[in-house]
C-alpha cells in the first residue's frame, strides 16, 4: 500500500512539473527603446545643434528592480560638456504627458495657434521656437508612467506610481537614474512643472535634497501647493477669496468692469487689497453679516466683476469658478476659459450654473495634439508601432491617492499640499531658489492662491527672499500668447544665469 502511494505520489508530482515545465514560459520583460536624432534651434539670430534622444529608460527601485519604462525626449547641445544646466520639465494633471510644454515652449519647435481663438483643422504649423531656453540648458521632457511611453513592468503596477508620494518617488528615481546614465551628476539641475507639475516639484525638491541631490533652482508654471485653494468645499470661504482677483481679471479683459485704471497690474493690485481687507472679513462674517453690509459688498464686488449685485446677493457674496465662467457672459450666449479666461466659447446651455467645456482647451487640443504626434514620430523618428498616451485618464485602474505624508491628522486627511515639502528645502538648502510664473486670467491654478500659500510658509526673509514671482497676461499655459512666451524666456533664462552666480 505504502508502495503504491509513493508511486502515485511520484506521478502526480512528475506530472505537475512536465506539465508546468511544458506550458509556463518565463514572462520576457520588455526592452527600453530609445531613437536618436540631430535638431536644431534658431535662438537670438544663432543656430543651435542638438542630439536628441527620444523613447524610454527602464527604471528600477531601490532594490534594483526593474519597475518601469520611463518616457522621456532630451535635447542635449553638441559637444556642450557636462557643466551645461540641465532641466527636467513635466506637465500635470496629474495624469497629463509633457507634450503640451514640449511643443508650447521648451523644446525646439513650437505649434502655431491663433491665440486666443479657435484654430481651423489640419494642416498644423510647427516652427522653429525662438523663446526655448536650449541655448543656455539640455532639456529632458519627461512622461510620468501611464502617460506617453511610460508603463509599468516586471511586478509594479499602476497604483505603485498613481498617487501623490508614489508620484514624487518615481519622478525622483527617474532624475537620478537618467543623471547617473548620461553622465550629468555633476551639472547644474533644475526641475519645471506646470501645474500639478508645481505641486509635485514642492515634493520632488525636497525627496532629492534628502537623497543628496541639490537643485539649483526650481521653476513653477501655473502654480498651486495647497489644494484647499481650489477646491469650493462646503464651509470654506478661502477658495471665493483666492479667486476674486482672477475673476475681476477676466471681467478687465472683457470690458465687464466700468472703471478699468490705467493697466491690468494696478487694477489687479486694487483688487488685492480690497480682497484682504472687505471681502474676507465680509465673509468671516457668514450669516451674521445685517442687509445692508451685504447689499453694499454686493454693489462693490458689481463694480469689480461687472456680474449683478442681484446675482452676488443671491449667492450670498460667493460665486464658484464654475458658475463664474457661466455667468459672466451668460446675456451674450458665451462661455470662458477655465485655463485661459481670453477665450470665449458658445454656452449650449444659458440656464445652466456650470460650463459644459473649456473654450481653450477646445481651441488648441487638436493643433497640439496632431502636431505633436506627426512631430515625434516624424522628426524624432519614434516607432509609429508605440502608442504615445496623451494622459493616463483612460487607462485601467487610473484613480489618483491624495494621500501624502505629513497631511494626516487624527487619522484623518486634513490637507492636501506639499508646501511644507518646499518650505523645508528651502531651509535646508541655503541656495536653491525657486521661480513660480503666474498667469493673470488661469482660472485653473489662481495666481492669489499661490501668493496666499506663500504667505504661509514659516521662513526667514532670507529664505522667502529667493522666491521670485513673475506674471504674464495670459493664462494656464501663458505661452500660447506670444508676448507672454517672449517673457517667458526672459525670466527663465534671468532665473537661471542667477542660480549660476558664484
Amino acid at each position: 500500500m505504502k508502495i503504491r502511494l509513493l508511486a502515485l505520489f511520484l506521478f502526480i508530482s512528475f506530472g505537475t512539473y512536465a506539465q508546468e515545465g511544458s506550458t509556463e514560459k518565463p514572462v520576457e520583460m520588455p526592452k527600453a527603446q530609445v531613437f536618436e536624432s540631430k535638431q536644431s534651434v534658431t535662438i537670438d539670430g544663432k543656430v543651435v545643434n542638438l542630439n536628441a534622444k527620444a523613447g524610454t529608460m527602464e527604471l528600477r527601485d531601490e532594490n534594483n528592480e526593474p519597475i518601469a519604462l520611463f518616457g522621456f525626449t532630451a535635447y542635449f547641445k553638441e559637444n556642450g560638456g557636462k557643466d551645461r544646466p540641465i532641466v527636467f520639465a513635466y506637465n500635470g494633471g496629474p495624469g497629463s504627458s509633457s507634450y503640451w510644454l514640449h511643443m508650447g515652449i521648451m523644446g525646439p519647435k513650437r505649434i502655431v495657434v491663433d491665440d486666443p481663438n479657435y484654430n481651423q483643422g489640419a494642416p498644423y504649423s510647427l516652427v522653429n521656437n525662438e523663446f526655448s531656453i536650449l541655448d543656455i540648458a539640455d532639456v529632458v521632457m519627461m512622461d510620468p508612467v501611464g502617460t506617453g511611453l511610460s508603463v509599468p513592468i516586471g511586478k509594479a503596477t499602476g497604483k505603485d506610481f498613481w498617487g501623490v508620494d508614489q508620484d514624487i518617488r518615481s519622478i525622483s528615481l527617474f532624475i537620478m537614474q537618467f543623471l547617473k546614465s548620461h553622465d550629468r551628476l555633476n551639472s547644474p539641475k533644475y526641475i519645471l512643472g506646470e501645474s500639478y507639475g508645481t505641486f509635485r516639484n514642492a515634493g520632488v525638491m525636497n525627496d532629492l535634497l534628502g537623497k543628496g541631490y541639490a537643485l539649483n533652482g526650481v521653476i513653477m508654471v501655473s502654480a498651486v501647493f495647497d489644494l484647499r485653494t481650489l477646491f469650493f468645499a462646503p464651509n470654506e470661504d478661502l477658495p471665493y477669496i483666492v479667486y476674486l482677483p482672477t475673476m475681476a481679471a477676466t471681467s478687465w479683459y472683457h470690458n465687464k468692469v466700468a472703471e478699468k485704471g490705467t493697466d491690468l497690474p494696478s487694477f489687479v493690485q486694487k483688487v488685492r487689497e480690497f480682497t484682504e481687507n472687505e471681502y474676507a472679513p465680509a465673509l468671516f462674517k457668514g450669516n451674521r453679516i445685517s442687509a445692508s453690509e451685504k447689499s453694499a459688498m454686493a454693489a462693490k464686488l458689481q463694480g469689480l466683476t461687472g456680474i449683478s449685485a442681484e446675482v452676488w446677493e443671491r449667492a450670498n457674496l460667493k460665486i464658484t469658478a464654475d458658475e463664474y465662467y457661466q455667468e459672466l457672459l451668460r446675456k451674450d450666449g458665451q462661455t470662458v476659459g477655465r485655463l485661459d479666461s481670453r477665450y470665449k466659447g458658445i454656452n449650449i446651455d444659458p440656464m445652466a450654473m456650470s460650463a459644459f467645456t473649456d473654450p481653450q482647451s477646445d481651441a488648441i487640443s487638436p493643433a497640439y495634439t496632431m502636431g505633436f504626434l506627426d512631430y515625434y514620430h516624424g522628426s524624432l523618428g519614434v516607432s509609429k508601432d508605440l502608442l504615445y498616451a496623451t494622459s493616463a485618464y483612460s487607462k485601467e485602474g487610473f484613480r489618483w491617492d491624495w494621500k501624502h505624508q505629513g497631511n494626516n491628522f487624527w487619522g484623518a486627511d486634513a490637507a492636501v499640499t506639499t508646501l511644507p515639502d518646499m518650505a523645508e528645502a528651502l531651509s535646508k538648502d541655503p541656495y536653491v531658489q525657486v521661480l513660480i510664473m503666474n498667469g493673470y486670467y488661469d482660472l485653473a491654478t489662481v495666481f492669489h492662491g499661490v501668493e496666499h500659500s506663500i504667505s504661509r510658509m514659516e521662513l526667514p526673509q532670507s529664505a522667502l527672499d529667493r522666491i521670485v514671482m513673475t506674471y504674464y497676461e495670459a493664462g494656464h499655459m501663458m505661452y500660447t500668447h506670444l508676448p507672454s512666451a517672449k517673457l517667458f524666456r526672459e525670466d527663465l533664462k534671468k532665473f537661471i544665469d542667477n542660480t549660476l552666480r558664484k
